[in-house]
């Protein structure tokens, strides 16, 4: 794999984005690998997956540049294809998972950090769903996730606004579950594996056998809904805005 490196560490697995030179935006060719990964992880001893980014931040979000080139509706739903499949593996796998958030996880990316059991951000983490700002809607289960962790009133404020928001912002809205470092990650590692962690396991798959349909459904309304938000003119004005680097100027339509 050229963009998801994967390791192990006696009982702990490690998934490292690595696009370091593109903030670890998710492409077609590293979305398809980090679901491999995930799948090789289901299949090993590990009984704990920490997920982190290489470089300067844990994941921008999706490719522009990938956005840009899935103009076809083939293209375009296997894309949203893999990324069902990473959503419902991370959420439904038995190994329990935590998100290490650095510098930006934004879109997309976080959405792959909020499926995780637990996240932890470090102190310079930046924090937004903002597909907003381009005429989206989230995506990734984005909005199971959301619910999930915050509510459904909390989720649509957070949504709409599309607000960058810090390390502790994040965790006072209920984002994240703690702030902290290197350090922070081993402590709960250390933490969990001195439990019983196959009662633990046990309790989240029941949780997750009583939520997948409801996540499925979730996955399946976000790939018809932003099918459509991808035709309308907001869309088009948030692409050129961010290419352009400018405020968007939307219309409703």
């Amino acid at each position: 794999m050229e963009h998801i490196v994967l390791s192990y560490k006696e009982r702990v697995a490690t998934i490292e984005l690595n696009r370091p030179d593109a903030l670890n935006a998710l492409n077609e060719q590293m979305l398809a690998e980090l679901l491999q990964a995930l799948k090789e992880v289901e299949k090993s001893e590990a009984d704990i997956v920490v997920i982190r980014g290489r470089g300067k931040g844990f994941c921008a979000g999706g490719d522009i540049k990938t956005m840009l080139q899935s103009t076809n509706e083939h293209s375009f739903i296997e894309v949203m294809e893999t990324i069902k499949h990473i959503a419902l593996t991370l959420y439904q796998l038995p190994k329990l998972t935590i998100s290490y958030v650095h510098g930006a996880a934004a879109g997309l990316g976080l959405s792959l950090a909020l499926a995780c059991d637990h996240v932890i951000a470090n102190e310079q983490a930046r924090v937004a769903m903002n597909f907003i700002g381009i005429g989206l809607i989230p995506d990734g289960g984005g909005h199971f996730f959301l619910k999930r962790k915050i509510g459904e009133v909390k989720s649509k404020q957070v949504i709409w606004e599309g607000k960058v928001m810090s390390a502790q912002e994040a965790y006072e809205v209920g984002l994240i579950d703690g702030i902290g470092d290197e350090q922070t990650i081993q402590q709960k590692v250390n933490e969990w594996l001195a439990k019983p962690i196959v009662a633990m396991i046990a309790t989240k798959q029941l949780y997750a056998h009583l939520s997948e349909e409801q996540l499925l459904k979730t996955l399946q309304m976000e790939t018809a809904y932003q099918a459509e938000m991808r035709k309308t003119e907001d869309h088009a004005e948030g692409i050129r805005a961010f290419l352009e680097k400018r405020r968007p100027h939307f219309r409703g339509k």
